[in-house]
């Protein structure tokens, strides 16, 4: 049997909660279908994007061997707002095409060798089709199992043979791999991440862009008082989290001698919580002007003294902004396993010189009172610093 007995290969997209958006899933689905362009352009094959009901086709090019299919797969993988994705083929809508395919997908694989069992599973998206979807099984199952000999298990197969029967074609395809779900990075918004080098700040900004968000990141670098080690990490960072939205952008404030300012203040035990004030008052002049709506950070309840119940309330007071915590309730465990799937846990595990690491006090204030801190902030002027700080902005693009 000829490769042409296998049609054209291609991805199919299977869409999440933007099935669910009513009168607004056109929008959910423009956007979407946006943001899997602008991915694919990394890949450097012009792709034919077209919206189906529930699904998205990605025809490739005239000639476009299984690595082309293949690599648009892996890369739209990573676009938020799909929950599968199948390198499928796209053959004729005829039941004997249908079959043909289903016979020559199956042909050299070492699983249909040991005698896997296997299923047939077929959906008509065009119900003008001949044959039900029933039919449809039985007759593509009947031959399958004459020329394999596998064992039908309807139940639990090894193996699932997918039809999708369409308005102009039909879609075979085996297996597929898991999409990010969630909806399509633009949908909700904008924000900015606060962005350490750390583990949990990476996950917070993977989790909001999942919920529609497109951030941009601010890292607090301790220059002129350490070197800028922790730029190059926040970048990789960056650069590793780019993969989910694309065309992200890194801002870096130096922060060191604001830093030595709130040392100098001598109120030890509130350094950290009003260091944290002070960062979030620049990330909330940064973010206007960025026309962002909403600070993102990555607390986790009780993780660190800074993060108890009484100075996360102590920290929301120091803004007006929204700030989104989205691993609010994620212990380090579930946190870690997460940037290890994403891609960022060994980046953040390597070694730099943290501008926390200069306001180290040998014991820390877990339950600060709003109250002492806006004393030491009036002191500070930290309304008119935080403006200043906004100011020496520093941008670095992100090359994907």
């Amino acid at each position: 049997m000829t490769m042409s007995a296998l049609g054209e290969p291609c991805v199919l997209l299977k869409l999440g909660e933007v099935v669910l958006k009513g009168n607004n899933r056109e929008l959910f689905e423009r956007r979407l279908q946006a943001n899997i362009k602008a991915a694919l352009k990394d890949v450097g094959v012009k792709v034919d994007v077209r919206q189906r009901h529930g699904v998205i086709a990605l025809f490739l090019p005239d000639g476009s061997g299984a690595e082309i299919a293949d690599a648009v797969a892996e890369r739209v993988s990573y676009v938020p707002g799909l929950v599968w994705v199948h390198r499928a083929w796209r053959v004729e809508k005829d039941p004997s095409a249908i079959t043909k395919a289903a016979i020559e997908l199956l042909a050299d694989r070492d699983d249909v060798r040991r005698g896997v069992s296997f299923a047939v599973r077929s959906r008509r998206r065009d119900k003008r089709f001949p044959l039900t979807s029933m039919q449809l099984d039985r007759s593509v199952g009947g031959e399958l199992n004459d020329i394999y000999g596998l064992p039908v298990d309807l139940k639990s197969p090894d193996l699932v043979v997918s039809i999708e029967v369409d308005r102009d074609e039909a879609f075979v395809f085996t297996g597929g791999q898991p999409g990010q779900g969630g909806l399509p990075v633009g949908t909700s918004g904008r924000g900015l991440v606060l962005m350490s080098g750390g583990i949990d700040s990476p996950v917070a900004a993977y989790r909001m862009m999942r919920r529609g968000l497109r951030v941009d990141f601010l890292h607090f670098s301790g220059i002129p008082f350490t070197t800028s080690e922790s730029i190059y990490k926040a970048y990789a960072l960056v650069r590793a989290l780019d993969k989910f939205q694309g065309g992200s952008r890194l801002w870096v404030v130096p922060f060191g001698k604001a830093q030595q300012s709130i040392k100098a203040s001598g109120q030890d035990r509130l350094a950290i919580i009003t260091q944290r004030r002070l960062m979030l008052k620049t990330g909330e002049e940064v973010a206007r002007r960025l026309r962002a709506g909403a600070l993102v950070t990555g607390d986790s309840l009780g993780q660190v003294s800074s993060q108890t119940l009484q100075n996360i309330t102590a920290q929301d007071d120091a803004v007006d902004m929204p700030i989104l915590r989205p691993l609010i309730g994620l212990d380090k465990t579930e946190i870690m396993a997460e940037a290890r799937r994403i891609g960022t846990l060994a980046i953040s595990e390597l070694p730099d010189e943290d501008c926390c690491t200069l306001l180290a006090p040998r014991k820390a204030e877990t339950a600060a009172k709003v109250a002492d801190l806006k004393k030491i902030e009036r002191r500070l002027d930290a309304e008119e610093l935080a403006v200043q700080l906004a100011g020496s902005l520093q941008e670095y693009k992100i090359d994907a």
